[in-house]
């Protein structure tokens, strides 16, 4: 199995995500405040050497009113006017040091005329020297210089005096400001990680307490099976899992709704198979019981067995097409057809069954509907149709068909003039094995024998079978009414489009 970094539960997946989304903003937010803190005493630092400055450049025009020497001036103020950790130096045209603060150990006891003589023996006053020396001297330089002793923060301007250009510098120690810096990026340092750590922990504690109606739900119908398929999971959590939970509960009443269902339509299969095949082995008993028969005997025998093998043969038929309807493979041969067609067709095929009963099929308003379908299925449907209504309908009677176009569609109408179906089984004439028969009138009821001769197979699943094609072909089967002396089903079925378009 290949190794893959990212986790398998859903448990763990929300405490990463919950994790990155806290702690990638908090890392940037920590080293975002460090910088910008790092940057703004840095900025103070820089801001307090300028202003040092400018207050020495003030005492230094002072200065100079009473002193004769530039030089002089400078060294004077330089002497007299001190800051705390801030080293102050002034350096002529040529950057050499003309003066520095008395913490500077610069000897100056040489001729102060004598730039030579000034031997620097500090090397911070050397590294600042060559700081604004690497620099315009007419241009304010602000930089940072390493030594031994630490860093130095170093600003410096041009400074004019009768005619005589200086650069007049500042050094300011950046330990102080580094320490707190440090004190800063080790509480980050310390802080963050914790922070992580909660993040880490809560996120697993958010998600396993989240969680705990899911594992509910699932130790729930992992218990579910064949034997309690009435049980369901619990609806609980936010609305998220409950909206899961009642879906999951929908999904077990459709299933057993389905489950229930199949049990009744293999106990009624069961059922109906079961009467004709205990006529073959009753008949086949009786006959070979005796050990001589006349031949007029054997064939009354055989003719028993003959229907009785016809009716299971139609069940089994039927019981097949239902299956396949059901796999959704029913319709294998799509063709453009007209329904007119089928509906004559199948008219024409059902008289010589509607004159044994005595009763009459008659074909009223006919419209062009062509239709994108199986004939045969269509065929089917509308003789499962008109069956059920000649076996409903009263001797003398007629069962009329009729077509009208609908918006998009077209509607086929099969009415005859039975007793009618009572109001409490309309809602389950569709239902697979379901027959009416035993709530009609005495004057609708067949003998055994009417029934060899249907075109269906009498088990209650013509007008399931004719329903599924229906919806098959993007169609509907309804029963429109039913009363005493009429009872109305109607089919309808989309146009065919391209063919519409063509004619």
């Amino acid at each position: 199995m290949a190794f893959s970094p990212w986790p398998s539960t859903l448990r763990a997946r929300l405490t990463l995500w919950y994790t990155a989304l806290l702690g990638v903003p908090l890392i940037a937010l920590a080293l975002g405040f460090y910088l910008l803190f790092a940057r703004m005493l840095h900025n103070r630092t820089d801001q307090f050497i300028r202003d040092a400055l400018s207050a020495f450049s003030r005492e230094l025009v002072a200065e100079r009113r009473a002193v004769l020497s530039p030089v002089a001036a400078i060294r004077t103020t330089v002497n007299e006017v001190r800051f705390h950790d801030l080293r102050i130096a002034v350096l002529d045209s040529t950057g050499v040091v003309v003066a520095t603060s008395p913490e500077t150990e610069i000897d100056l006891s040489a001729d102060p005329d004598r730039g030579a003589d000034r031997v620097p023996r500090d090397p911070l006053g050397e590294r600042v020297a060559a700081t604004i020396r690497a620099h315009p001297l007419a241009e304010p330089v602000s930089a940072t210089v390493t030594t031994a002793r630490g860093d130095y923060l170093v600003s410096g301007r041009p400074l004019t005096i009768d005619g005589e250009r200086f650069v007049l510098t500042g050094a300011y120690s950046l330990r102080d400001t580094e320490a707190v810096i440090d004190r800063v990026r080790e509480i980050l340092v310390f802080a963050v990680p914790l922070l992580l750590v909660g993040a880490i922990t809560g996120g697993y504690f958010l998600a396993t307490r989240n969680l705990v109606p899911l594992s509910a739900m699932a130790d729930r119908a992992a218990e579910i099976s064949a034997a309690n398929l009435q049980e369901r999971v619990p609806v609980a959590g936010g609305e998220e899992l409950a909206r899961l939970a009642r879906v999951v509960n929908g999904l077990l009443d459709r299933l057993e709704a389905s489950f229930v269902q199949q049990q009744r339509f293999m106990a009624d299969a069961s059922h109906e198979l079961r009467t004709p095949a205990a006529i073959v082995r009753t008949e086949a008993d009786v006959t070979l019981a005796l050990p001589r028969r006349s031949e007029a005997d054997y064939r009354a025998s055989l003719g028993v067995v003959q229907g009785a093998a016809r009716r299971m043969t139609r069940i089994v038929d039927d019981l097949l097409l239902l299956a396949r309807a059901d796999t959704g493979v029913a319709v294998e041969h799509r063709e453009h057809v007209y329904l007119e067609e089928i509906v004559h067709d199948v008219a024409r095929g059902v008289r010589m069954l509607a004159e044994s009963r005595r009763v009459r099929v008659e074909v009223g308003i006919v419209v062009d509907a062509p239709i994108y379908a199986d004939a045969d299925l269509v065929g089917r449907l509308l003789l499962n149709l008109l069956d059920n209504a000649i076996k409903h309908s009263p001797e003398g009677s007629a069962v009329r068909v009729e077509m009208a176009r609908t918006d998009g569609g077209c509607s086929v109408r099969v009415i005859d003039a039975g007793s009618g179906i009572p109001a409490d089984a309309q809602s389950r004439v569709f239902e697979r094995f379901f027959r009416a028969d035993d709530t009609r009138s005495a004057g609708d009821q067949r003998t055994s024998a009417d029934s060899d001769v249907s075109a269906t197979s009498g088990a209650g699943l013509g007008l399931a079978i004719a329903r599924r094609i229906a919806e098959l072909h993007a169609g509907r089967l309804e029963l429109v009414e039913s009363r005493p002396g009429r009872t109305e089903f109607r089919l309808t079925l989309p146009l065919d489009r391209e063919a519409s378009l063509d004619g």
